[in-house]
This record gives C-alpha cells, sequence and structure tokens, in this order.
C-alpha cells in the first residue's frame, strides 16, 4: 500500500487471533500496522506482533529493495507493536532505534535479553525532531493515550499524523465493515478510560495540518478527517453521539425482560429516535459499554442476587465507572422476591460518577409485572421522552 510518494504500509492483518488484549473478541480480526518513510534516511515506524514477525521483515525487504533502514521508531511497547525489535535489530545491525526515556525503560522489561546497545538508541523529547532528509519527524508525546510511553510522529512534508493507538479499530484491513462500530468499540474499550488525556492530544493535534492520519490498527484515515476527529472529540468530551435510549437488563425468571420489553415498546410509541434493548448475559460485553457511551439515556434494569446485584450487571456497571461514565441520564428498575436492593446498590455504584441525572420514577417489581408496575413503566418512559 502506497501512502504517500514517499511513505508505504508494511503492516501486516491478523485472522488467527480470537480475543484482542486477552478480552475483546474480534470476529474480523486484528491489523498491526507499520509504515517506512523513505528519504535520505529510512525509518521504519514500529513493528508487529510477533507471530507475524517473518512476514513483516518480508514486507519490508520487498519494500526496501537493496536499500537498509536507518531508524526504527518506536511509539507504543505494547507487544502488537513492538515484538519485531529483536528481529529488526538482527535484520538490520547498523539501524538505530527511536523512542523516549519511558519506551527504553518498558523495551528492558519487556525484552530482557534485548541487546540494544547505547550507541544505537536515539532518545527524544517532547517536541524533539528528527531529519530524515525533505521529510523532518516531530514527535509529540501523548501519555495515557493508552500508555504512559505512547508518543506519535507528524510528518511535516506529507503532512502525515502517525497516531499509535488513538484512531485505530478492531478487524483486519482486508475485511469491510463500518469504521465507527468497530472504532467506538476500541476506543471505549481501550481508550475511554483516558478522555482528559485524548482532549490534550486533540489540542496539541488542532495546531498541525493534517492531510493523513496512520494509527497502529485500522485503516489510514484520509478523506473527511473532520468526521474521525469530530468523532473523538465527543467520545474523550464523554458527549452524547447519537439521541436514544439504552435499555440494559439481566433477568433469571423473564420477569425483568417482560419489564424492559414494556418500556421499550412505549418509548417506540412516543418516538423515541433509538432503543436499544442489550441482555447483559448473552451480548458481548465491550458492545454493550459502546452503546452506553453512545447514548445520552441509559436504564438499568436487574434483580438482587445473594443480596447483592446480579453478577453481569455489577461487571457492566463496573466497565462504566472505570471509564469514567458521566453527562448522562439514568433510571433504574429493580426486581426482588423478599428485598429488593438493586436500584440502591446500583445507584451507589455511580457515586463517584459525574453528572449523572436520576429519574424521579424508580420501578420495583417483586417477582411478577403487575399493573401498577406498568403504569410505573409507562411514567418512566413519559420521562425519558423530555
Amino acid at each position: 500500500m502506497t501512502i504517500t510518494e514517499d511513505i508505504r504500509y508494511v503492516g501486516v492483518n491478523d485472522h488467527d487471533i480470537d480475543l484482542f488484549e486477552g478480552m475483546y473478541i474480534v470476529p474480523n480480526g486484528m491489523a498491526y500496522n507499520s509504515y517506512v518513510i523513505m528519504d535520505e534516511k529510512i525509518a521504519v515506524m514500529d513493528s508487529v506482533d510477533s507471530h507475524f514477525t517473518k512476514q513483516w521483515l518480508d514486507n519490508l525487504r520487498e519494500t526496501l529493495g537493496s536499500r537498509k533502514p536507518d531508524y526504527l521508531i518506536v511509539q507504543h511497547m505494547e507487544p502488537d507493536h513492538s515484538a519485531g525489535i529483536a528481529a529488526f535489530l538482527a535484520a538490520y545491525p547498523e539501524a538505530a532505534v527511536v523512542g523516549n526515556a519511558k519506551t527504553f525503560g518498558m523495551m528492558e522489561q519487556f525484552f530482557a535479553d534485548l541487546d540494544l546497545p547505547e550507541e544505537r538508541r536515539v532518545t527524544v523529547t517532547n517536541g524533539q525532531t528528527l531529519s530524515l532528509g525533505s521529510h523532518t519527524l516531530q514527535f509529540i508525546f501523548a501519555p495515557m493515550v493508552h500508555w504512559p510511553e505512547v508518543m506519535m510522529t507528524y510528518d511535516s512534508k506529507d503532512k502525515v499524523f502517525f497516531s499509535a493507538d488513538a484512531f485505530g479499530k478492531f478487524g483486519a484491513l482486508d475485511t469491510d465493515e463500518d469504521w465507527a462500530c468497530e472504532a467506538r468499540r476500541y476506543y471505549f474499550g481501550i481508550v475511554g478510560k483516558y478522555g482528559a488525556q485524548v482532549q490534550a492530544l486533540l489540542t496539541a493535534a488542532s495546531a498541525l495540518e493534517i492531510h493523513t492520519i496512520c494509527p497502529l490498527h485500522g485503516p489510514v484515515l484520509s478523506e473527511d478527517l473532520a468526521y474521525y476527529l469530530g468523532l473523538y472529540q465527543t467520545w474523550s468530551s464523554y458527549g452524547v453521539e447519537s439521541e436514544g435510549v439504552m435499555l440494559a437488563y439481566t433477568s433469571v425468571y423473564g420477569n425483568t425482560r417482560e419489564a424492559v420489553e414494556f418500556l421499550a415498546k412505549q418509548l417506540e410509541a412516543k418516538g423515541c429516535p433509538k432503543v436499544v434493548v442489550c441482555d447483559l448475559a448473552r451480548e458481548d460485553m465491550a458492545e454493550s459499554v459502546e452503546d452506553a457511551f453512545r447514548y445520552g439515556k441509559l436504564v438499568l434494569a436487574t434483580t438482587t442476587y445473594n443480596g447483592v446485584l446480579f453478577p453481569f450487571m455489577k461487571q457492566f456497571i463496573d466497565s462504566l465507572t472505570e471509564r469514567n461514565y458521566q453527562n448522562r441520564t439514568i433510571g433504574l428498575i429493580e426486581n426482588g422476591t423478599w428485598a429488593p436492593t438493586a436500584a440502591k446498590l446500583m445507584k451507589e455504584a455511580f457515586a463517584k460518577s459525574k453528572q449523572i441525572t436520576w429519574l424521579d420514577t424508580t420501578v420495583t417489581i417483586r417477582s411478577g409485572v403487575k399493573e401498577a408496575q406498568r403504569e410505573q413503566l409507562a411514567k418512566m418512559a413519559d420521562e425519558l421522552m423530555k
């Protein structure tokens, strides 16, 4: 793949992986992106996962021809981007590795046997530049987007922004799928906790003239960049992306599900722009988290279970609060046969969340749904439509 006249893609697709980071299902695989900048001096941007090191080096040799790289720039030390460092150094013993102080500290932690003498290390600071000839690279530190050593690189000649894991998504590059869905799931699953740090990155990026974004996962972005930047602005500021209501529930015997389905029909009848119903026990948790951040209103419905929250609901709420869930309206539905306390426990779980508006109506079901609860659910629908 040719990015610009001087910048080539040498990454790989992984269709063998089932769980990314041991947690996220990736039915369409993953891409581990790497790029080469061809100039008087040649810079390689990051390596790939250990299972694909040979393929990556083959891609690199095919692109370079008889030439040899001068630098390997390590923007991010996660092993899916750094596992090829040792093989690269063995293949190109005269090349140097570019990173920051934290980069090299982590490199020693991950690769204890890596032989990288000081003369082959180029340690850069935030804002420092590196000239390759006609291309000048500027390093922009982005700590906690989403690791502390992360840095990104701006090529002032071709106006290309190498964005590390920012603007990435799940899915290999040889599959055709909507960008936003898998990028949103990726963002809130992996980066979502660090909204303030992403906001700082967007501020830094706004000072640059960017024509192309080259992330470490997902496709190269070169058209309608305002769309992608706008989504990142919304996501990182915890804003509402789409108008609608998400109904997230767990149900043991079907009664809580019945209440949720009744509420969904009430909302649809009243013209709610989007109603998303999610069975937390059966749907991908990362998809559920993604939807909770996408919409502005959330209803949680669950049972009291052994005196505490039903496990899938607890996991869901923990996933939200861990990622700084905020600026949302939440309604509560609880069910319990003898001592329902789920509503109280759910509300307490959001104690540290910012800008949460609670619906006045909380619905308590004692085993089965009766007419009184249906009236309360209708009232809840009216509140959600305001």
